[in-house]
């Protein structure tokens, strides 16, 4: 029970990986938090659930049209915001805000309040490994995950577009002054971001519930996720959220109905000895 508590534990703390270095790209980038990242999570398991369920569409094509919708999604949001950039901090924060609500609001236009379970789109049979039964899917969610937490890092460290961005969030003015356009690095930044919260919503519509709902839990996780690993680091939000759901794991086992508030008591603590968080990573904001 061990081993299989850690094995789905690092399967959903993926998922809140996921959504953590969403939140962190675009702040690292903008010195923004985008407070719809959680309902972009929600549309694009929906999406994804959408053609997967409906139109019989493979898993993994489904998956790549909800990451091309949420990518459009989140250039427009960075479009909408880009003239309130370094001029009024407050009124972007509210902006993302009131995009979640927008979000939120179309989701349970579109596809209802009730919301749908998804079939897994690997057998359902555990595997036996060394003794521990694991869900294939499980394995999937891990891999899929690991795969592009090494995408990113090799986007961010080993290309010029990746390195432009970095710069963009070091010295706004000094990127400038060299030629960087801010705005092309933003938008590609919100892009990015909302293509892994679509990544995350559609690789969780399996192992949870999908309705509108859904952000706000995956949101706020991520976002923990993301502040225990040092808000703004990549690396930090990959630890923060491997450390979250194996918290959310052992608590559900042990506390049942009470795992959220143990597991929010224990990253309170932790915040609270370390308020930087585990990396500590020093960070931007530009208001």
């Amino acid at each position: 029970m061990f081993f299989q508590t850690i094995v789905g534990g690092l399967s959903i703390g993926a998922i809140y990986a996921l959504v953590a270095m969403g939140f962190s790209l675009v702040y690292r980038t903008m010195g923004l938090v985008n407070f719809a990242h959680g309902n972009v999570v929600m549309i694009g398991a929906y999406v994804a659930s959408t053609f997967y369920m409906t139109t019989q569409l493979p898993f993994a094509v489904s998956m790549v049209i909800a990451i091309v919708v949420t990518g459009l999604i989140g250039v427009v949001i960075e479009w909408v915001l880009r003239p309130l950039e370094n001029r009024d901090f407050d009124l972007m924060l509210i902006g993302t805000i009131g995009f979640g609500i927008v979000l939120e609001a179309l989701a349970t236009i579109i596809w209802g309040a009730t919301g749908r379970a998804v079939p897994s789109p690997v057998p359902a049979e555990p595997l036996n490994l060394l003794g521990i039964r694991v869900r294939t899917y499980n394995l999937v969610v891990l891999g899929i995950a690991a795969v592009a937490m090494i995408l990113l890092m090799l986007f961010l460290q080993r290309t010029k577009r990746g390195s432009a961005m970095q710069a963009v969030a070091m010295d706004y003015e000094a990127a400038t002054a060299v030629g960087i356009h801010v705005g092309r690095s933003n938008a590609i930044a919100f892009a990015i971001g909302a293509g892994l919260a679509a990544l995350a919503g559609g690789l969780v519509g399996p192992l949870l519930y999908v309705s509108p709902a859904m952000g706000g839990t995956l949101g706020i996780k991520g976002f923990a996720a993301a502040i225990l690993g040092g808000f703004g680091s990549i690396p930090g939000a990959i630890v923060g959220g491997l450390a979250i759901g194996l918290l959310d794991g052992f608590a559900a086992g042990q506390f049942q109905g009470y795992s959220e508030v143990v597991v929010f008591l224990v990253f309170t603590a932790l915040i609270m000895i370390r308020p930087t968080g585990i990396f500590g990573e020093r960070t931007v904001n530009r208001a």
